[in-house]
C-alpha cells in the first residue's frame, strides 16, 4: 500500500508564532512540528505553532505581521478572521550607513549586448515611440502606429523593435502646476529619453493643459531626426494628422535603424522590481530569488530599482537600516509619511492592499505582504530615494516612490530609467512593459505549469531543494540574454502596448 505522504511546512525564523503550508494541511494530521492542525490550512497559508492570547503580535519572517483579534491556538488556521492590522513602532534608525557594497572590478564584470546612445546610456531594445500629451490625442496616434503597420515599412528596419503608441487618460482637466503636473511631465520626459527608445513623435490636441511647447522649452527640446512633435489641430484634424504623422514616423525610423547592438557592462543594466498577484510563496521563493540577482546586478555595478512604497510599508525599517546615509533613510520615511496622509485624506488605510488575490493566496496583512515584497530589494545598502518618475542616477540598490500598482509603478521606473522590469507573480499576473522587457517570475511551480506561456522562471523549485543563491544566478544570466535580444514570454504575446499608466496625482477638473 502507498504511504500517505507528511505533507510539509516551513518555519521562516526561530522567533516565528506561525508556519507555512507548503502543502496543504488537512485537519487532524500532525505535522514536522509536532503540531496537529486543528482545520484544514490551504497551502501557502499559515498555521500557528503557539498559543496567542488575543492582542498579541503574530510573527513570521522574524518581523510583526498583525495581532490576534481573538485567541489563537497551536494548529489553527491563522488569516483575516483572527489577525489584524495594527500600528505599532519600528526602528528606524538601526544601522543607518553601516551597509557597504563590495562592487567587482570593471574588468571582472559581466556584459550584455545593448544599445549605446548619445547620451551615454545602454538600451535593451530599440523603439520609435509615439507619445501623447493629452488623452483627446490618443486615439490619433493609436491610428498611426496602425498605419505603421499595415504599411509594410518596418520589414525594411530589422534592428526597430517596433512603433509603439504610449497613450495614457489625463494631460487636461488638471491644474497647470503643482504635484498631478510635475508627475506628468517628468513621466513623459522620462519615457521620451529612454535607453529603449530611439526616436519619439509627440502628438497633441493643441489646447490642453499639458503644452507641448511648454514642456519642450522646460527641457530645452530641439526638435530633429530623434524628436519630434505635431498637434492634432495645427494639422487639420483627425485624417490629416494620422497622414502627417505616418510621415513623421518614416522619418525616424532610418535614424533608429542606425543603432547596432555592441558589448556594454552590466554596470549600465537598470533593472526595476516588481512584484504582483503575490501570494503566500512570493516572500519565500521568488521574492528572495530576485533579491539575490539584485545583490549580483548591484556587485557588478548595475542599478536596481525597489519601489511600491505601499507595499514596503511595514518593512521600511528593514530598508531604512540599510540606507547609506540618514539623509536617505529620512527621504524614505517622508514618502512613506506621505503615503499615511494619503490614504487618510480618502479615507483609506494602508492595509486597503492586500488585495482580495493576495489573500487568497495566503497573505493576510499589508504588514505581511511588505515584508516578502521588500526581500525583492535582496542585501545591498540603499543608495537614493527617488520621487516618482525621477531620473535615477545613482548606481545600486535605489527606491522610487510610486503605488503599488503594478503598471502605474512600472511606468515610473521605466521613466526613471529602467531597461529591463523584473516581475514576480504567485496568482498570475499578465503584464508586459514596453519599451523595457518584462521578466515574469512565477513563486511556485503550479501557476508556472498552469502559466507557462506567461512565465519566464519557476521559482517554485525553490520549495523542492534548489537555493535561493542557484535561482539568483539563473535570474542574473537571464537578464543579461534578455538585455542581449532575446525574448521574454510577455514580448512573445505582444503584451506592453497598454501599460503605459502614468500615476494621476490631484483634482481632475
Amino acid at each position: 500500500m502507498a504511504v500517505a505522504k507528511e505533507p510539509r511546512t516551513l518555519r521562516l525564523h526561530p522567533r516565528d508564532s506561525v508556519v507555512i503550508a507548503v502543502d496543504a494541511v488537512d485537519a487532524g494530521v500532525v505535522t514536522g512540528e509536532g503540531v496537529t492542525a486543528l482545520v484544514r490550512i490551504p497551502r501557502g497559508h499559515k498555521m500557528a505553532t503557539v498559543r496567542i492570547a488575543a492582542g498579541e503580535p503574530i510573527v513570521k519572517f522574524g518581523q510583526i505581521i498583525g495581532f490576534a483579534s481573538a485567541d489563537i491556538l497551536p494548529g489553527d488556521y491563522v488569516h483575516t478572521h483572527n489577525c489584524d492590522f495594527q500600528h505599532f513602532e519600528r526602528d528606524h534608525d538601526q544601522h543607518v550607513g553601516a551597509a557597504v557594497t563590495e562592487l567587482l572590478p570593471p574588468e571582472a564584470r559581466a556584459t550584455f549586448q545593448g544599445y549605446r546612445r548619445p547620451t551615454g546610456r545602454a538600451g535593451t531594445r530599440n523603439y520609435v515611440a509615439v507619445m501623447t500629451s493629452v488623452n483627446c490625442s490618443a486615439t490619433v496616434a493609436r491610428f498611426m502606429v496602425e498605419a505603421v503597420n499595415r504599411s509594410g515599412i518596418l520589414a525594411d528596419y530589422p534592428s526597430v523593435d517596433g512603433v509603439v503608441s504610449f497613450v495614457h487618460g489625463t494631460g487636461c482637466g488638471m491644474a497647470g502646476q503643482g504635484e498631478g503636473f510635475e508627475i506628468l511631465k517628468r513621466t513623459q520626459w522620462g519615457y521620451s529619453t529612454n535607453p529603449n527608445i530611439a526616436a519619439v513623435l509627440l502628438v497633441g490636441l493643441g489646447c490642453e493643459v499639458f503644452q507641448i511647447g511648454r514642456m519642450k522649452s522646460e527641457y530645452g527640446i530641439v526638435e530633429g531626426d530623434h524628436f519630434q512633435t505635431m498637434t492634432i489641430q495645427e494639422s487639420g484634424g483627425t485624417r490629416r494628422s494620422i497622414e502627417l504623422g505616418l510621415e513623421r514616423i518614416k522619418e525616424l525610423l532610418p535614424f533608429a535603424a542606425k543603432a547596432r547592438r555592441e558589448t556594454v557592462s552590466a554596470a549600465d543594466l537598470i533593472v526595476g522590481l516588481q512584484c504582483g498577484g503575490s501570494d503566500g510563496y512570493s516572500g519565500i521563493t521568488a521574492n528572495p530569488a530576485l533579491g539575490v540577482a539584485a545583490d549580483m546586478l548591484v556587485s557588478h555595478g548595475g542599478t536596481a530599482i525597489l519601489s511600491e512604497t505601499s507595499e514596503i510599508y511595514g518593512a521600511e525599517h528593514l530598508l531604512t537600516g540599510r540606507a547609506v546615509t540618514p539623509e536617505v533613510a529620512d527621504k524614505l520615511m517622508q514618502r512613506v509619511h506621505w503615503w499615511e496622509d494619503y490614504c487618510a485624506k480618502f479615507g483609506g488605510s494602508m492595509d486597503n492592499n492586500p488585495s482580495p488575490g493576495n489573500k487568497a493566496g495566503g497573505l493576510t496583512t499589508i504588514l505581511e505582504k511588505s515584508l516578502g515584497a521588500a526581500a525583492k530589494g535582496g542585501t545591498s545598502p540603499l543608495r537614493a530615494v527617488y520621487e516618482y518618475a525621477e531620473r535615477v542616477t545613482d548606481n545600486g540598490l535605489v527606491f522610487m516612490d510610486t503605488p503599488g500598482y503594478d503598471p502605474v509603478s512600472a511606468t515610473g521606473q521605466v521613466a526613471g530609467g529602467a531597461n529591463m522590469i523584473a516581475f514576480t507573480t504567485g496568482r498570475g499576473s499578465a503584464f508586459g512593459c514596453k519599451p523595457a522587457p518584462s521578466i515574469k517570475l512565477a513563486t511556485n511551480s503550479d501557476l508556472y505549469r498552469r502559466m507557462t506561456d506567461d512565465m519566464d522562471v519557476n521559482c517554485g523549485d525553490i520549495i523542492d531543494g534548489v537555493s535561493l543563491e542557484d535561482k539568483g544566478r539563473e535570474i542574473f544570466e537571464l537578464m543579461l540574454k534578455i538585455a542581449s535580444g532575446e525574448r521574454t514570454k510577455s514580448e512573445l504575446l505582444g503584451y506592453g502596448d497598454n501599460e503605459f499608466v502614468p500615476w494621476q496625482v490631484g483634482a481632475v477638473m
